[in-house]
């Protein structure tokens, strides 16, 4: 699937899983995020800069989050092969992943349609780096299996979540029912 080049900037309202508001703005090789919300009755807020190869892979990511109980920053970098670093320490665990995909955006979603291949109607594995909203880091099995221009079936099987995620001509996420909605 060709893609239209990324807009300067977007924007996302959060809908049911949580109240809250994601900004994005782009240049080339690099994603930079903020995220504000409220979720079961906590305030928090996530910022992201995610540097991108050519190839849409992952090179680095730091995250930023801040909540009542303070400001903490989480420094993912993808290596050779990849495998990965979690604030300099090697996590095997994660080995394989192309992608880093933060609990607190709609945006990383876009990484994975960026870069493969996606024959119609076939599942396709892209493991990502999970960072939940609380900078805790995890490997997150997920699949996606392109349906018709801009919609792919999503399926993470560790939250049993499954719904059909809409994109723009330039792979940004339109619709993610149940987590965000673009506007902007």
């Amino acid at each position: 699937m060709r893609l239209a080049p990324l807009p300067a900037a977007a924007a996302w309202q959060h809908v049911d899983a949580r109240s809250g508001f994601e900004v994005l703005f782009t240049a080339s090789g690099r994603l930079e995020g903020h995220t504000t919300a409220v979720e079961d009755g906590e305030i928090w807020a996530v910022s992201y800069r995610i540097e991108l190869d050519p190839a849409w892979r992952t090179i680095r990511a730091e995250v930023t989050g801040r909540s009542p109980s303070g400001k903490r920053t989480t420094r993912l970098a993808r290596l050779d092969g990849d495998h990965w670093t979690v604030d300099g320490v090697p996590v095997p665990e994660l080995d394989g992943c192309a992608d880093v995909d933060l609990e607190s955006s709609a945006v990383t979603n876009t990484l994975p349609i960026h870069r493969g291949e996606f024959p119609p109607g076939e599942p396709v594995p892209c493991p990502a780096a999970y960072v939940r909203f609380d900078l805790s880091v995890q490997r997150l099995e997920q699949t996606y299996t392109a349906r018709s221009r801009g919609r792919f079936d999503y399926v993470s099987p560790a939250f049993d979540f499954v719904a059909e995620l809409r994109y723009d001509e330039s792979g940004l996420i339109v619709d993610y029912p149940g987590i965000a909605r673009r506007v902007g």
